[in-house]
């Protein structure tokens, strides 16, 4: 993800990097010498003069633009979704760290380490079932020998390592560490983890329906390549620049729908997953009274 300083009103029509322009340059270009062939031949395709006027287009574009709006807003809809549940997973991750370092008798207990290893881990397991990447890096120095082999042989990482921090609640339990009252509080905080969890799969589990994608893409093309024929008489070699920048508003909305619809990914406005990751990792650490260094970044570079 991208996090710019708010620049000023100039720059920003000359921002490159972040934007969806880049990967619709080819088809504006495509678009835009079609348009040059339209005004070059009238608008007469193989002797017959395509009979469009503005106004039957400027009523479809009217429609076509809310579809598309309800379109962004489904999609930004899930991508703020996304942003709520590793917000409540920061929440939960710091309760879940003041309960095992003040609940009960466990201040000079050497396990406590070891819960909070297993929650950082959580944290990066999430991440990369999320993306579906490999997290052997992030867990190797997390996790020691044998809960990191059942970890990595499993399918469900977080799911797995959730089974694991309830063992240790529940073996703090049996040996005397906190009593039932708390141990109570902590399985309300891993229920917490594990709607998080499921939240996060339902996103990504379940895409917009592929037909309406497939239907409003087709659409937005379409209207795009009859725009020419509409406005060739009234704009003459004007028309082709005026396409091109209608054509990059239709597009572009549509485009920026595609990439945010998946939140969990790694294209420039995905949520920053490895921040939150290394953020939650720092906070709970230092709750610990440990020191974990956090590397600043730019903010003008990608995040993730």
């Amino acid at each position: 993800m991208i996090i710019r300083k708010k620049e000023h009103w100039f720059k920003m029509l000359f921002v490159w990097h972040g934007s969806v322009l880049p990967a619709l340059l080819p088809r504006l270009l495509l678009l835009f010498v079609f348009s040059l062939g339209v005004v070059y031949f009238r608008g007469i395709v193989f002797s017959f003069k395509i009979p469009l006027n503005p106004a039957p287009l400027t009523l479809f574009g009217f429609v076509l633009a809310l579809f598309l709006g309800f379109r962004n807003n489904v999609s930004y809809e899930r991508f703020w979704e996304g942003r709520k549940l590793w917000g409540a997973l920061l929440n939960t991750s710091r309760s879940l760290t003041r309960q095992v370092l003040t609940l009960g008798n466990t201040k000079n207990d050497t396990s406590v380490t070891e819960f909070i290893d297993l929650l950082s881990s959580f944290v990066f397991a999430l991440k990369h079932q999320l993306r579906g990447t490999d997290p052997y890096e992030d867990l190797k120095d997390r996790l020691d020998g044998k809960k990191r082999e059942t970890v990595l042989a499993s399918k469900y990482k977080p799911a797995v390592i959730m089974k694991l921090m309830a063992d240790w609640v529940r073996e703090a339990k049996e040996g005397g560490r906190i009593d039932s009252i708390q141990q109570a509080r902590f399985d309300e905080n891993l229920d917490k983890l594990s709607d998080i969890v499921g939240g996060c799969e339902r996103i990504v589990s379940t895409p917009i329906p592929y037909s309406y994608r497939v239907l409003l893409h087709r659409t937005v093309y379409i209207y795009c390549s009859l725009l020419p024929f509409g406005l060739v008489d009234t704009l003459g070699w004007f028309m082709p620049l005026i396409v091109v920048f209608v054509a990059y508003t239709f597009v572009a909305f549509e485009a920026i729908a595609d990439e945010i619809e998946e939140p969990f990914g790694t294209e420039a406005n995905d949520l920053a997953l490895n921040s939150m990751c290394e953020m939650i990792n720092a906070t709970i650490h230092e709750m610990a009274g440990e020191t974990i260094p956090v590397v600043q970044k730019s903010s003008q570079n990608i995040i993730d």
